[in-house]
């Protein structure tokens, strides 16, 4: 067995489990990066994964294996970017056991990783809220269920991780109404609830009949929805709100623009970011700055407030057609 065998071994065993205390999604992506980079780079080297040492995982190598991700397995930049976070974890951790490897090491850890363009966020308005909203059918179990998912989703800004493994005894409907979760990198943070929901989900929860420890949205059997199961339901509602809502159908929205909309909803209220950081579960306060440039109603407030006073307020329109079609070209 070469260095690299129980290197990586120890990596996980020791670094990553013990020191580190990765939760199990962080040790999950890790293997699966390590997965496909020792398959790229057995295949390269014609050796066994097994065989491989330090020395065979190079720049070129690492940076062979990076654009395969892109070229061959259609990956994101961002999946690309991450599957190299991944790798350098690994070598500096390797500086530490194998001094011998100091150049090789320092050349992969200087790779950098990939500039991408950032697309604005998508989010729903309130039409299309209150289409989605009412696209379950709530005469079933299952729409019952579903209407008071999606409502949760939407007020809570939950990721849909967040949302499969809430349970019953996540939810507090006395005074000061609240959701609590376990969401990324391990943080724990409450969410309070308006009336209409607590209205909801203490319905919900009667008809569930759930121990706390039970999930609060399951499966006819028992089990916790999947993220796949509620990327399909909320797929199949869009569809139905759609026909009243003809503005959902021009737009791809998944359970993350769920999540989109309740941060909109918020800024919209006049929420300070620093506020809505902490209720979403930012690491950091500037990943909430997405939704300042994504408000343009905001931007136009603050354009009306720089106008000079004899300047009539509103966007400039066409008053003709034909002015309309000048102005396109």
């Amino acid at each position: 067995m070469s260095a690299l065998a129980p290197t990586l071994q120890a990596f996980f065993t020791n670094r990553l489990t013990q020191q580190r205390q990765a939760s199990p999604e962080t040790v999950a992506a890790y293997r699966d990066a390590f997965r496909l980079l020792l398959a790229f780079a057995s295949e390269r080297a014609h050796t066994p994964p097994s065989q491989l040492d330090i020395g065979d995982i190079d720049v070129a190598m690492v940076s062979g294996f990076l654009d395969h991700l892109e070229r061959q397995r259609s990956n994101s930049v961002r999946t690309r970017n991450a599957r190299l976070a991944a790798v350098h974890s690994l070598f500096r951790y390797a500086a530490l056991r194998h001094p011998e490897h100091a150049e090789l090491i320092q050349r992969v850890l200087a790779i950098p990783p990939k500039r991408f363009d950032r697309a604005l966020i998508s989010f729903l308005n309130r039409q299309e809220v209150d289409a989605l909203l009412a696209a379950p059918d709530r005469c079933t179990w299952t729409g019952r269920r579903d209407h008071a998912l999606l409502l949760v989703a939407i007020q809570t800004g939950l990721r849909a991780s967040e949302l499969t493994g809430l349970t019953c005894g996540d939810l507090h409907l006395a005074t000061g109404a609240h959701v609590s979760c376990r969401g990324k990198g391990r943080k724990e943070r409450i969410t309070p609830l308006t009336k209409g929901a607590v209205a909801v989900l203490r319905s919900w929860l009667a008809e569930r009949r759930g121990g706390p420890a039970n999930p609060l949205f399951p499966t006819h059997n028992g089990n916790p929805l999947s993220r796949d199961a509620i990327e399909h339901r909320l797929a199949k509602y869009v569809a139905i709100a759609a026909c009243t809502c003809p503005s959902l159908s021009t737009k791809r929205i998944s359970a993350h623009v769920l999540r989109h909309t309740a941060a909109m909803q918020l800024l919209h209220a006049g929420i300070d970011t620093s506020v809505i950081a902490l209720w979403l579960g930012h690491e950091h306060v500037d990943t909430t700055q997405i939704y300042l440039h994504a408000d343009l109603a905001l931007k136009e407030r603050a354009l009306e407030r720089t106008r000079p006073a004899t300047t009539k307020a509103g966007r400039y329109r066409p008053s003709d057609s034909l002015l309309a079609f000048l102005e396109s070209l």
